[in-house]
């Protein structure tokens, strides 16, 4: 009893600064570039999205739902967005992972809301569960979890 609530107390301590990563990027299995984009939206605001991507001082604009701003000519009907359940949208670019610039950093707004990841263009995971997982911060907190459950069992 008194192990068990040492382990859950560390562990809750653990948990607290831990942030998930609010942006990822990868490829998919047609080669195309996918970036999820899980930023939770302001209440009783407009969900508005834009994804770009910045390599050394130039940010290009791949795709928008924002009125006024459009989306680069290189990237237009090259790319489209979908809504994520609970909240957040993902970007798919087709054509580009060949021409991707070394090390680039990739940013989405939702409703003003900034996340932004820098990625090395060897270093672009594929899409897959378990790349993905691997490649996100939360990940050593699942496995953490699994192994006081496994150990308290």
């Amino acid at each position: 009893m008194l192990k068990s609530l040492f382990v859950y107390g560390v562990l809750a301590v653990l948990l607290i600064p831990a942030k998930c990563d609010l942006i990822s990027v990868c490829v998919d299995e047609d080669n195309d570039l996918r970036v999820d984009c899980r930023v939770e939206p302001q209440p009783n605001k407009i969900s508005s999205y834009e994804f770009s991507w910045s390599s050394g001082t130039k940010e290009s604009l791949i795709n928008t739902n924002v009125s006024g701003s459009s989306a680069e000519a290189q990237f237009k009907d090259k790319s489209y967005v979908k809504e994520l359940e609970p909240h957040g949208y993902r970007l798919i670019l087709s054509g580009f992972t060949d021409k991707l610039p070394h090390n680039t950093t990739y940013l989405c707004k939702i409703s003003g809301l900034v996340a932004r990841i820098s990625v090395e263009k060897d270093q672009l995971a594929t899409c897959s569960a378990v790349s993905v997982f691997l490649k996100s911060s939360c990940s050593w907190i699942v496995c953490l979890l699994l192994f006081f459950y496994q150990t308290q069992s």
